[in-house]
């Protein structure tokens, strides 16, 4: 039986340990990786402030820093994740 993830966003697996997202299937060439650097709060409910995005190769033969492709930062979960999807999707565009 094949997993099925339990939280999605457009389609793609999101994954969360901590401060830590990976968004994207490890199957697929490139997978976006997401650290929360800093929350805030909002009417007693933590949130993400400052987020780093960066767009991984899945590929684990290569050592880490030569399967960074592309990083960012945004300010705020929405924004970093929107903006993650685009890098995402356009790397994949490519390769396709």
């Amino acid at each position: 039986m094949a997993y099925t993830p339990k939280l999605t966003y457009k389609g793609r697996p999101l994954v969360r340990c901590g401060n830590d997202i990976y968004y994207g299937s490890l199957k697929d060439p490139y997978v976006i990786y997401l650290q929360i650097l800093t929350t805030k709060k909002e009417k007693d409910v933590e949130v993400a402030d400052k987020v780093h995005i960066v767009l991984l190769n899945t590929d684990s033969s290569k050592a880490l820093p030569d399967r960074i492709v592309r990083q960012a930062n945004k300010v705020g979960l929405f924004n970093a994740l929107s903006f993650g999807d685009i890098m995402l999707r356009s790397q994949m565009k490519g390769k396709a």
